[in-house]
């Protein structure tokens, strides 16, 4: 009886799996001997982090089966032993989602054995490899080491590069002999671009360099395979791309986002998440004119439809949002307003007649700018022999703004222009906007916006670097 219920048991779960598969659910079996604990997890990476996808219950032959009723992403997920979290990974694709996986605690990589995923034994044979090639690389090193002797330290180098040698020739062997396995793409995803000898002194030989890595840094990584999106290398690898090989300025960067995106385009989901991943950063980037990103990519991508997942009443208030800030790019002439100086009189910040304009708004019960304001006189103090002036703007309305010329007096600021609005006649604060205080713009004689969102402390050596800059120039 006890024989025919263990069978009747297992005939069950059999079934379940059937049904599973033939509804194009996922079904990974994981036995561990030697693994005691009761639970099982299943990770997968997405961007630099990694998650939980699955746990799983050892069932009464001792096998631990992550299931569901629907597909899930191709990628690379993680099988994690609790209580450790050692882990060991696994690959997943959408004509691969149920096979069985055994393997021994000792070894989980030596030992793991798949049936139903031919993908998975590809990515062991290579796996088990190149851990075999290492080891024989620290063996080596280890003699290198250890001795002082100039002929076995050259011996062991030259070691060294055929084995180096041996793994390149594996890879690409590995590659072509399956060009069309996940694993092989993951392989030829990480094979370092060959890079010419160029000609040219050692500022011209860089400047190729990265413009050769710049053309040909996909040339191995299919960004259209949705697979792609979760392994653990790829958001790695973009940000390589548009932090470290395109200049640290707003065009430049722009342009590694839209290289990016147009070649994540095929893959839906991977095009989604990159697209906010990026928005996302620059819209909270703390480096000065990245809001330029910003605007670039609204304007490119959510303006114009290709963010249909979100809702239309966010997606106004981020097409608003970078509408408002298009105007105050750096580049940008400043837009102009008609401020009221204490006796009354108008003044437009286009009449001030000064090389380097500083546009400062503050308030007087502003905490940060009490702190900030000592040092834009102290700025004041030294650079007004240099062409600059101080067109400040106190953010304080109706009978709130006796005080601000009460707070220009005590702190012996009264020869920087100080205007004031206020019924908002100028609407300043809707076009500069001023959501909170101090802020700083940096302006031409032109008007043109230098920089701005910097902190009063950073006033000098930004002007000194746009003088420099200026006298170069000439």
């Amino acid at each position: 009886m006890v024989k025919r219920l263990s069978f009747l048991v297992l005939f069950v779960l059999v079934l379940a799996q059937q049904v599973l598969a033939g509804n194009g659910g996922y079904s990974i079996s994981v036995t561990i001997n030697g693994f005691t604990e009761k639970e099982l997890y299943l990770g997968y990476y997405l961007g630099d982090k990694q998650y939980l996808r699955d746990t799983a219950v050892a069932n009464a032959q001792g096998a631990f089966v992550f299931q569901g009723d629907e597909p899930i992403p191709g990628g690379v997920y993680l099988v994690v032993l609790p209580p450790s979290n050692n882990f060991f990974q696994i690959l997943v694709t959408q004509k691969e989602q149920q096979f069985t996986i055994q393997t021994t605690l000792d070894k989980l990589s030596e030992n793991i054995q798949f049936k139903g995923s031919q993908e998975n034994v590809l990515f062991y044979q290579y796996i088990n490899f190149l851990s075999a090639r290492s080891k024989e690389a620290e063996a080596i090193n280890k003699s290198i080491q250890g001795t002082q002797d100039a002929a076995q330290r050259e011996k062991g180098q030259k070691e060294l590069e055929a084995l180096n040698q041996r793994v390149t020739a594996y890879q690409e062997e590995f590659v072509r002999a399956n060009p069309n396995a996940l694993a092989a793409k993951i392989v030829a995803a990480n094979i370092n671009t060959d890079i010419p000898d160029f000609e040219g002194n050692e500022e011209e030989k860089m400047m190729k360099t990265l413009y050769y890595l710049r053309e040909h840094y996909f040339d191995r990584l299919d960004l259209a395979n949705p697979d792609m999106l979760r392994t653990p290398f790829l958001f790695e690898k973009i940000d390589y791309f548009v932090n470290k090989l395109h200049f640290q300025h707003p065009d430049s960067l722009a342009i590694g986002i839209d290289t990016i995106l147009a070649r994540l385009r095929p893959a839906e989901e991977s095009f989604k998440y990159y697209l906010v991943h990026f928005l996302n950063s620059f819209a909270t980037s703390k480096l000065v004119g990245m809001d330029a990103v910003y605007v670039h990519m609204v304007d490119k991508y959510y303006a114009a439809g290709d963010a249909p997942w979100i809702a239309e009443e966010q997606l106004n208030k981020i097409i608003d949002n970078a509408r408002v800030l298009k105007p105050l790019l750096i580049g940008k002439t400043a837009p102009d307003i008609q401020m009221q100086k204490r006796d009354g009189t108008k003044v437009k910040l286009s009449e001030v007649n000064a090389e380097y304009t500083i546009l400062y708004f503050w308030r007087y019960d502003c905490g940060h700018c009490k702190e900030q304001t000592p040092v834009v006189k102290a700025f004041y103090d030294k650079y007004k022999d240099k062409g600059v002036k101080i067109f400040a703007v106190c953010v304080k309305f109706r009978e709130e703004v006796g005080d601000c010329w009460k707070y220009v007096d005590e702190n012996g600021t009264g020869d920087w222009l100080h205007t004031i609005d206020p019924y908002l006649e100028s609407r300043y604060y809707t076009i500069y906007n001023v959501k909170t205080t101090p802020q700083i713009y940096i302006l031409d004689k032109n008007k043109e916006i230098l920089s701005k969102n910097i902190g009063a402390e950073q006033l000098e050596e930004v002007i000194d670097k746009i003088i420099e800059m200026r006298k170069n120039e000439q």
